[in-house]
Formats: C-alpha cells, sequence, structure tokens
C-alpha cells in the first residue's frame, strides 16, 4: 500500500514496511493449553484486519497497524501442512557477565498508529477477543521520542534500508513460496541504567555507539579499535555482501519507578541476519569484544516469531 492509498483506507494488517509512528503497543501473548484455546487464537488473528478497520478507519490519518508474529511452537499447533523454513525458538546467548535471554511467546502483536488511543483500542479490543485462550507474557508501551532518539540520547534506526532494499531486507521471497510475503521477527526488551550512561562522557558515549550524539554522523573508526555498537550490528558475508534488517525500535519508560528502556523489534528476509547481530552484541567480534552497550543495558526478553502474510493468516481460520 502506498501513502495514498493509507489516506483513504486503514493499513492492512501484516503491513511490515509501514510508516513508523509516534505511539506503539508491543503485546507477547502464550496460547493456553487445549485445542479450544488454539482454534481461538486462531480465529481472531486470522479476523485481525476487522478489528484493525473496526477502530483504524475512525481517524484514518492516525495510521493504525497490526503485525501478528506467530511463533515456532504456536504454529505447530496451529496444525498446518508446513511452516516457514528458518522458523525457530529463540536461542540463548550468554557470554560473561551478558545475556540474550530466552523467554516465551506464541503470539505477538505490534500495533502502530500516531495516536496512543487508536494503539490502546485495538489491544483492548484484541484480548477481549482471545478472552482466556491466552496469557498475557509482556506488553510495552513504546514511543517516539524527540527527534527518533532513544532514551540514552541517540538517534535509532538511521541505518534501516530504503526503497527497494527495504522490502529486499525484511520480506521472504521466492525462497521459500509457501511464505513469500511474510517476515521473520525477533523482539528483545532492553532496560537501561541510565544513571550509569549519563555518568560517561559524551565523547566515550559517542565511542560505544559509533556516532556523534548532537548531529548523528557516523565516526571513523580505526581498524585496531574495539568495534561499536553500529559495526558489531553491521553483518557481511563471506562473499561480501553486507545484509540488512528492517528496525521498529521505540523507548518505554516509567520514570516514578526508575524503568528507561528500548523495545527492539527487527524484522528480516532471513533469521540468520538477526541471530548474527545478536552474537555479535553479546559474544564479541572478534570473541570477547562484545557490545559495550550492553554494559548499560541489559535484554530482559527475547523471542522469534514469524509475520505471515495477509492471506497466509487468514487461511489459519478454522474451518466449521
Amino acid at each position: 500500500m502506498d501513502e495514498g492509498t493509507w489516506n483513504r483506507t486503514t493499513i492492512e494488517p501484516q503491513s511490515v514496511e509501514a510508516p513508523l509512528s509516534n505511539s506503539a503497543i508491543f503485546l507477547v501473548v502464550t496460547i493456553r493449553p487445549g485445542d479450544e484455546a488454539a482454534r481461538r487464537a486462531r480465529e481472531v488473528i486470522s479476523d485481525i484486519g476487522g478489528l484493525v478497520r473496526a477502530v483504524g478507519f475512525r481517524d484514518l490519518a492516525g495510521h493504525l497497524s497490526c503485525n501478528v508474529g506467530i511463533g515456532s511452537e504456536a504454529w505447530d499447533r496451529f496444525e498446518q501442512p508446513s511452516r516457514p523454513e528458518q522458523l525457530r525458538p529463540f536461542a540463548p546467548i550468554t557470554s560473561g557477565t551478558h545475556a540474550a535471554v530466552s523467554t516465551p511467546g506464541d503470539l505477538l502483536f505490534h500495533i502502530r498508529a500516531e495516536r496512543a488511543d487508536m494503539c490502546f483500542e485495538l489491544e483492548r479490543l484484541i484480548l477481549d477477543k482471545l478472552d482466556s485462550s491466552v496469557t498475557v507474557i509482556d506488553e510495552v508501551q513504546g514511543f517516539r521520542y524527540f527527534d527518533a532518539r532513544d532514551l540514552l540520547g541517540f538517534v535509532d534506526g538511521t541505518e534501516n534500508p530504503t526503497g527497494a532494499a527495504m522490502a529486499d531486507s525484511s520480506i521472504v521471497g521466492d525462497e521459500d513460496a509457501d511464505f513469500a510475503g511474510g517476515s521473520y521477527v525477533v523482539v528483545q526488551k532492553y532496560l537501561h541504567d541510565i544513571a550509569a550512561w549519563n555518568g560517561l562522557s559524551t565523547e566515550r558515549q559517542e565511542q560505544i555507539i559509533g556516532r556523534t550524539k548532537a548531529d548523528n554522523v557516523e565516526l571513523d573508526q580505526p581498524d585496531d579499535a574495539r568495534k561499536s555498537h553500529k559495526s558489531l550490528n553491521t553483518v557481511v558475508d563471506a562473499n561480501g555482501v553486507e545484509h540488512d534488517i528492517l528496525r521498529d525500535n521505540m523507548p518505554f519508560g516509567r520514570p516514578g519507578r526508575g524503568e528507561f528502556g528500548t523495545y527492539f523489534i527487527g524484522y528480516a528476509r532471513e533469521l540468520w541476519v538477526i541471530e548474527q547481530m545478536l552474537r555479535h552484541m553479546f559474544i564479541g567480534d572478534p570473541v570477547g569484544e562484545y557490545d559495550r552497550i550492553l554494559d548499560f543495558s541489559t535484554a530482559t526478553t527475547g523471542t522469534t516469531f514469524f509475520v505471515p502474510s495477509l492471506e497466509v493468516l487468514e487461511g489459519l481460520a478454522p474451518s466449521d
């Protein structure tokens, strides 16, 4: 869908490339045991478009959208004849004092809009429909922070692909024909030690991130220097080809409870690209030289999902 279409109707579910929004909700649930719970979940997610239209048409300028992701175990419970080739549970990574943890999650609802109330209303309707068939595991309300900065003070998402490269990086193609048009997605909730981070000089922060703080310019890095956060998140294969992902990270927080965080969400055509980024961050490249941002940011969740195309999602509806 192009911008002109979005101004006339609601954004279709599973629009991975929908515009960045001012508000978002990241909702992760597990499906309770039993065939009836799985059947109810399939009924709701296969008709997610109806709920998006019910809320989104009330203000088209709000650009409400929702992507539904399905976890590996849930996919098996849905009794489909095939499954996405690279769909697998999130693999935990432990190295020294830092860990990328793996946490439960059968369904992800990535809700985006220009208005927080529209995100809230869609989440409410989704949970009402799912009723007792699911258990909420994690629920995060994200917001756009000034000029697309995270709570560490740096602009986030500068290296997102643009134009045709956006789909090339995030959307499955003919290599897995049954699931073309879908996308793999990994989510992690990071909590920041803001006091410790703010105790660093701006120069030190910039060395860790790999960009200037004020004007967001990439820093030159000497060959013998320890890699920055930006460098460790650059994945190049054995043939020298760089592979990108599509990020829609958002800050979240509750200052009254001392909670400051970033919700990482990355969409990828090939799951291994995100997995390699995380290995670089937590294990290091070379090994041992981990991402120094982890000295101030702790991953408290980690889950992998597949976001099928709308056609495949609607096809999950159980037959009468």
